[in-house]
């Protein structure tokens, strides 16, 4: 989540300007997608926005478990 915040950031947004996310979990245990899912849901807070969360075979580096994409809104 602090990539998250850093690529919001960057773009001049925060996490109450996501408007979607996608989660995906390098896993088929539902543990695991639970897991995940917690610490992006505590991240967000009160800011319950609409959500995708996957568990997939594999994702695109070595080691990487959880990817998290984010679509969001700002006024410019």
């Amino acid at each position: 989540m602090a990539n998250l915040r850093q690529a919001l950031a960057d773009a001049g947004a925060t996490l109450t300007d996501v408007v979607s996310t996608r989660v995906l979990v390098a896993s088929s245990r539902q543990a695991d997608l639970v897991a995940a899912w917690e610490v992006v849901r505590d991240a967000f807070g009160d800011h319950d926005v609409p959500s995708t969360l996957l568990g997939v075979t594999v994702l695109s580096y070595d080691d990487q478990l959880v990817e998290v994409e984010a679509v969001a809104a700002v006024v410019d």
